[in-house]
């Protein structure tokens, strides 16, 4: 049985020297010529403002993980739209219940302020 993963695994050893290699081959034969303008921290074409070691409010994360929360979300949506005609009223009702938790738990963030931002 562990025989037919030997190609796998030997694909992925591969993969990893490659990768160990190519990084080792650029630190090796690489120009290294650094000047200010190189080191320079890079914000889409413009000058930066601030210092990058600045700190975020926290608001900033939370509204990063809950647009994560309710993104994935989506993700289990998607099989069901697919496969809606062969689930039938109990694949139905079940979706029903999934969407209501969450409106339940965006209503929630929502009331208690979460989604403002100062």
């Amino acid at each position: 049985m562990i025989e037919s993963y030997i190609p796998i695994f030997l694909m992925i050893g591969c993969a990893i020297a490659f990768g160990v290699f190519m990084g080792k081959a650029n630190e090796l034969f690489g120009p290294r010529r650094p000047t200010d303008e190189k080191t320079s921290t890079y914000e889409s074409g413009m000058e930066p403002v601030r210092t990058a070691r600045e700190r975020f409010s926290v608001k900033y994360y939370l509204i990063a993980m809950l647009f994560i929360v309710f993104d994935i979300e989506i993700v289990f949506m998607y099989p069901w739209a697919v496969a809606y005609k062969q689930l039938g009223v109990q694949g139905f009702v079940v979706m029903f219940v999934f969407v209501f938790i969450l409106l339940v738990g965006f209503y929630y963030i929502w009331r208690k302020g979460a989604l403002e931002w100062d």
